[in-house]
């Protein structure tokens, strides 16, 4: 795994209500374990200005098109890098992301079919430079699943009957999300992880810790 001063990116991928955030909080647990220092963050809202743009982005009486969600997505990838992820990594931290590059490409680029991939790719890589992720778990499961465990997490949390701005789209849209993620992985096999998210939270956690082992080495 990487010493100190070289820390590593690990981004978690996948349609609403895959089980990300529980997933980044039990492998957190499990390194800290190990005396490894662990940063759990999450895109958009990972700084201050993040925050403020979160609110738009997922507030559904905004209906920006895709374009304005790429710009407003990378503005607050822009600060989260530069605040969050790039003092961590320096340290030699462990970042663990809900969300980052791929969402982008995904969501407004495969999901939309309106803005050219490698222009993504190029707007990507200008705004995060060489903070790549080392390695990516794509949560995969049936939409209707996420979408069903999304309406249990605002029925959970008193916000029953609100979605977000995501949340409210037609199934159409989710399937598109969910076959974008499938897509990125075929093609870069090395980064990429799919784990099956239809399953009990602790089979989950396992098949992750043991794909998160081999990558690093860990017995």
């Amino acid at each position: 795994m990487a010493t100190s001063g070289a820390g590593s990116l690990i981004s978690f991928e996948g349609i609403e209500g895959c089980g990300k955030s529980t997933q980044i909080v039990l492998l957190a647990e499990r390194l800290r374990a190990t005396g490894r220092e662990v940063v759990i963050s999450r895109e958009p809202g990972a700084t201050s200005l993040g925050s403020e743009l979160r609110k738009i982005l997922l507030d559904p009486t905004y209906d920006p098109d895709a374009l304005t969600e790429l710009l407003l997505y990378l503005a607050d990838r822009r600060e989260h890098r530069r605040l969050v992820i790039a003092p961590a990594l320096q340290r030699g931290a462990l970042v663990l992301i809900d969300r980052y590059v791929d969402s982008t490409w995904v969501y407004q680029g495969f999901a939309q079919d309106e803005i050219e991939p490698s222009l993504i790719e190029r707007l990507n890589r200008l705004v995060v430079g060489d903070n790549w992720p080392d390695l990516t778990f794509i949560l995969d499961c049936p939409v209707a699943v996420g979408l069903e465990r999304a309406r249990e997490r605002n029925r959970e949390t008193g916000a029953e009957g609100v979605a977000d701005r995501f949340e409210q789209r037609h199934l159409e849209f989710h399937d598109r999300v969910r076959q974008g993620f499938l897509a990125l992985a075929k093609v870069e096999k090395e980064r990429f992880r799919v784990i099956a998210a239809d399953r009990e939270v602790e089979t989950i956690h396992n098949d992750i810790w043991r794909e998160f082992s081999l990558k690093y080495a860990i017995s």
